[in-house]
């Protein structure tokens, strides 16, 4: 049964990546400088970009100490395979400090986040149903420390002058990603986010705030598309030259 549906997941999710992976056909060469890949988990999104573009430099964060194992080892075989691309991982979170932070590591490793978990909400209650049901397991929270950098440091320390695509993924924390960019937002072309919209996660932002953050740093809104069986949408900003 938990192989049916992981196999019906992963078939959606790869028709749903194939939507936003042609938006980027359409509006990037071939040829992609840069990609800051902000919530790595397993390398999911940095494979589909490495299938699909010349990708010559490549820079992975991933808070969770288990999605990283995982990450490193998925990472080893991309690098024999796309030798010309330059990947670098970072077993690091992203954020508006530089600082340690508890990180909320989920048996559901997409969820894991900085974010406080509300385990009362009716999306983590159903969410435990499922898991218990398909793959006979609890949903469990960990909590734990994980180090934190902003980008802007980042951006700074490694010399970077033009990133063609920032693609954030960190479960509700992504305006504090943004936040940690500053002025180093104006070398972004494109920026690709999730925002959950439903109550598991305990944000204490709303879109909103993003979008006003985007607009006002000279961003418009490009793509929208909602993600398969979840409450939750992707988004694409693009710098209004």
């Amino acid at each position: 049964m938990k192989h049916l549906f992981s196999f019906i997941l992963s078939l959606v999710d790869f028709f749903y990546q194939r939507k936003i992976i042609n938006f980027f056909k359409k509006n990037l060469s071939q040829n992609i400088e840069v990609l800051l890949d902000i919530g790595s988990h397993n390398g999911e999104s940095i494979k589909i970009f490495l299938k699909n573009f010349n990708l010559k430099n490549i820079y992975s964060f991933e808070a969770s100490a288990l999605n990283y194992e995982i990450l490193e080892k998925n990472i080893k075989k991309m690098k024999k395979k796309y030798i010309n691309c330059n990947i670098n991982i970072f077993n690091v979170g992203v954020g508006n400090s530089d600082d340690e932070k508890i990180f909320y590591d989920l048996s559901d490793s997409n969820s894991s986040t900085f974010n406080k978990i509300n385990k009362d909400s009716l999306y983590f209650k159903r969410k435990n149903k499922i898991l218990s049901f398909f793959f006979k397991k609890n949903f469990f929270v960990r909590e734990k420390l994980a180090k934190q950098i902003c980008l802007s440091d980042f951006i700074d320390q490694h010399k970077l002058k033009k990133i063609d695509i920032l693609k954030i993924d960190t479960e509700g924390y992504e305006l504090e990603v943004l936040k940690g960019l500053g002025d180093k937002i104006n070398y972004v072309k494109f920026i690709y986010f999730e925002h959950h919209y439903d109550n598991m996660i305990e944000k204490n932002y709303k879109f909103s705030h993003i979008h006003d953050l985007l607009t006002k740093r000279k961003f418009s809104r490009s793509y929208k598309i909602k993600m398969p069986f979840r409450k939750s949408f992707d988004y694409i900003y693009k710098k209004v030259v």
